[in-house]
């Protein structure tokens, strides 16, 4: 089996199944030897942020010396990029060599496990086999049922900033969600959890308390920015200094919680010397997200698609961008609250462009078009991603503006190489 092969066999399983349950992945776990039980791992779910928080804390226990998997998903250019080593992918020859081990384990099962299953089992095999000190594991989707949630108990679970979104699957309410969020967190273990409201802040104490799991909530009041720019923030927490390239308020907290992770991990005995700390902070590399790709004139990337990340969005041009003109180029996917996305977003840009993200969930450019029409502004409907791109650069020109990329990840991989950045 090559490459090409085992992403073939991948993506021709569905991504979910209708059965939730662990049962599956369980079971195709115990026919590889359960690698997971020989692991340890810090398990990160939320709405907002997540991978944020994934990348810090690898980048972190990277530079403590630890070898540190990191699974994490969705991917914006390569598959191979859920998967990492101290920040290095997969190769494609690795991928196939799980797939092809995995697949007839797979085939011969009678509830054939999702892809998402298989590649969580393909990436806590390969972390095994590799000897990892510690893995960095990315929920997928919610937490209780999600796929990653098969591991052991945790060093620590960290749960970051919770939103309505996947509301067909998870719930109607953030009561709903965080209860599933929340199910990462197992008998006597340890948890983070972003600072946010009580509605989701009480439910998560209360299973904590059951679980009798010791609960840590950073102080977002102890965080304050010392210095802000394009390049990067510095703010300190509790005294000390740190300096991180991700922009935005949103991330200073995310690194919050990464440092209280920390704290927890070293009352574990994990060695995290504070420089480790700081280096790690300030090393990070988490693309498309708030991320400006080109600078004449400013094109800005961002990943965000519910309406959490559109208000960050938002927050993030008026501090950084007060006084520009900005065309917003926009692909979303079906699900998510298109409409919540577009007013938050609307009153900041004065011309929109519409794409199509590559997914079978996408909203077409088409009918995306017919609903930023009614705020009364331009619209250009484009074919393809990359039209959309050079469409939103030529009117920023003409207009002596800014664009703004945001609405989906599944397109950011399409835009980033648009300015050969892979």
């Amino acid at each position: 089996m090559d490459y090409k092969q085992a992403l073939d066999y991948i993506n021709g399983t569905s991504w979910q199944s209708t059965k939730p349950g662990l049962e599956r992945v369980s079971a195709l776990l115990e026919k590889l030897g359960n690698p997971q039980a020989s692991l340890q791992f810090v398990h990160v779910a939320g709405t907002n942020g997540k991978g944020s928080i994934c990348a810090m804390l690898a980048s972190v226990l990277k530079k403590s010396g630890l070898k540190t998997g990191l699974f994490t998903s969705p991917y914006l250019s390569r598959f191979t990029e859920r998967m990492r080593i101290n920040g290095k992918e997969i190769s494609e020859l690795r991928v196939a060599e799980l797939i092809e081990e995995i697949q007839p384990l797979a085939d011969a099962m009678e509830d054939h496990p999702t892809e998402f299953e298989m590649m969580t089992a393909a990436a806590l095999l390969w972390f095994y086999r590799e000897k990892c000190d510690i893995v960095v594991l990315e929920v997928g989707l919610g937490g209780r049922f999600d796929a990653t949630n098969v591991i052991p108990r945790p060093l620590c679970s960290v749960i970051s900033n919770i939103g309505l979104d996947h509301t067909a699957i998870l719930g109607n309410s953030l009561e709903q969600i965080a209860f599933e969020k929340a199910g990462i967190i197992k008998e006597n273990s340890c948890a983070v959890l972003y600072q946010q409201g009580f509605e989701v802040m009480n439910v998560i104490r209360d299973i904590c308390d059951m679980r009798n799991a010791e609960l840590t909530v950073p102080d977002f009041d102890d965080a304050e920015l010392q210095f802000d720019s394009l390049e990067g923030q510095v703010f300190s927490y509790r005294g000390e200094a740190y300096a991180i390239p991700l922009l935005g308020e949103h991330q200073i907290y995310n690194a919050v919680c990464v440092i209280e992770c920390v704290n927890v991990l070293r009352r574990q005995g994990i060695d995290i010397e504070p420089s480790a700390l700081e280096a790690g902070l300030y090393a990070v590399s988490w693309p498309a997200r708030f991320e400006v790709l080109h600078d004449d004139p400013v094109f800005l990337l961002d990943g965000g698609h519910n309406p959490q990340c559109a208000f960050a969005l938002a927050e993030g041009l008026r501090r950084y961008f007060p006084d520009s003109r900005r065309v917003l180029l926009l692909g979303m996917l079906r699900d998510k609250d298109c409409k919540a996305v577009a007013d938050i977003l609307s009153p900041l840009f004065g011309e929109f462009v519409t794409v199509t993200p590559p997914s079978g969930r996408a909203l077409s450019a088409r009918e995306l078009g017919e609903l930023l029409s009614a705020y009364g502004k331009p619209v250009t409907v484009c074919e393809s991603i990359e039209e959309g791109v050079q469409t939103a650069l030529d009117i920023a020109r003409e207009s002596g503006g800014m664009v703004c990329a945001a609405g989906s990840l599944y397109s950011c991989g399409r835009i980033r190489e648009f300015f050969y950045l892979k």
